[in-house]
């Protein structure tokens, strides 16, 4: 059941009288009054293609009409084209993949792999972290006001300041399961790791025995100007999760791990609706898409011209502007809530990356007019507040 507080929670980051919406198409969303707004995050992370994008909407009729739901234990085509499709995009290192239903779901399966395979418990993830809300990828969040009404938590968690290499160190030891990091840390408030950060895990997992976790859920397929944020450091995962925009929007959850991994694993791990041949089909048709318009280039281009007229502001409100592609933070001096408010006001939907940072993450497929009218009413906002 869905409570009022729980509503509540859900937007807490979010402006004051959160629309209801009706329908949408591509960057553009439609109230239950016919109110239009322009989509710069209400999906969260989820709409890299937009709404009901027409490649994922036949993607998914034709698949009604075939087959949708047989159970975990038995193969469908669906299953089995997505998983190849995946796989020839993916870091070619992993060979591996578990289906599940979310970002959640597929970082919980990356912990269970990791402890099951190194016979080790220790979790090291990062402070500002966000890595989902069931209670062991909760249990790698950082932010106490998601933690604290549910513990305890899982056992063997440790936290460490991101980017600190020192600090990462010091952490991983020889009961070191693994290490679970973000490229950039979205719920967190959108920040990147530094160009030595990513390769020295992966020295210092090597060195100790341990496995590296990328977290790729809001990242991933485009986002942050390439395929994977990862192929920005040159670092190979040994596991790796994926979900958001991962099928265009119907819900879905992958974690990709080496074959190495796989042969050290002990135990099982399941997922009823994992692989379900809708989702499936969505997702073959969402990695044919992005990758034939190469969105990740538009999402580098769209977003460093953003960041840059953003960067460019009079806005004495305004501590930093930061982000990679078409996931971009602006961190405020002040709360961002009022902010979101009055971009609303104006048509224009953002949300928060903790309680003083305005994230973007509009589709990638957005127009270009009209990203530079959402800039311009963010630009507004920012300079009147």
């Amino acid at each position: 059941m869905i409570t009022v507080e729980a509503r509540a929670a859900e937007f807490a980051c979010s402006p004051k009288r959160a629309p209801t919406f009706a329908r949408g198409s591509m960057a553009t969303l439609w109230d239950e009054d016919g109110h239009e707004y322009i989509d710069c995050g209400a999906s969260f992370g989820v709409g890299n293609l937009g709404h009901c994008n027409p490649a994922i909407v036949d993607a998914i009729g034709s698949q009604a009409r075939e087959l949708i739901h047989v159970g975990p234990a038995f193969g469908t085509t669906a299953k089995e084209t997505f998983v190849g499709k995946l796989l020839s995009v993916a870091p070619r290192n992993l060979e591996r993949v578990f289906l599940s239903n979310s970002g959640s779901e597929a970082v919980e399966a990356a912990i269970k792999f990791a402890r099951a395979a190194t016979g080790r418990t220790k979790i090291v993830a990062a402070m500002r972290g966000f890595h989902g809300r069931t209670m062991g990828a909760l249990s790698a969040t950082w932010r106490k006001e998601f933690r604290e009404p549910f513990e305890p938590l899982v056992p063997g968690f440790v936290h460490v300041p991101f980017n600190d290499v020192d600090a990462l160190r010091r952490a991983v030891d020889q009961g070191t399961a693994a290490v679970l990091l973000e490229a950039v840390q979205g719920e967190g408030g959108v920040h990147v790791a530094s160009p030595e950060y990513l390769p020295a895990a992966r020295e210092i997992c090597d060195r100790a025995g341990a496995l590296l976790i990328l977290d790729e859920v809001q990242t991933g397929m485009g986002r942050t100007g390439r395929l994977f944020a990862v192929e920005r450091w040159g670092v190979e995962p040994d596991l790796l999760t994926l979900a958001k925009s991962l099928a265009g929007g119907v819900p879905i959850g992958a974690t990709l791990a080496t074959q190495d991994v796989e042969r050290a694993f002990k135990g099982s791990h399941n997922s009823t609706f994992g692989g379900n041949p809708l989702a499936c089909a969505a997702g073959s048709a969402a990695i044919d898409y992005t990758v034939r318009e190469r969105l990740w280039e538009r999402a580098e281009r769209l977003g460093g011209d953003a960041i840059t007229r953003l960067r460019s502001l009079d806005a004495p409100s305004v501590r930093e502007v930061r982000g990679l592609g078409l996931m971009i933070g602006i961190e405020l001096r002040g709360k961002s809530a009022p902010v979101l408010q009055a971009m609303q006001e104006e048509g224009v939907l953002a949300i928060g990356g903790g309680s003083s940072v305005v994230r973007l993450l509009p589709p990638l497929v957005i127009p270009e007019a009209q990203w530079s009218r959402a800039i311009d009413v963010l630009g507004r906002a920012l300079t009147n507040g």
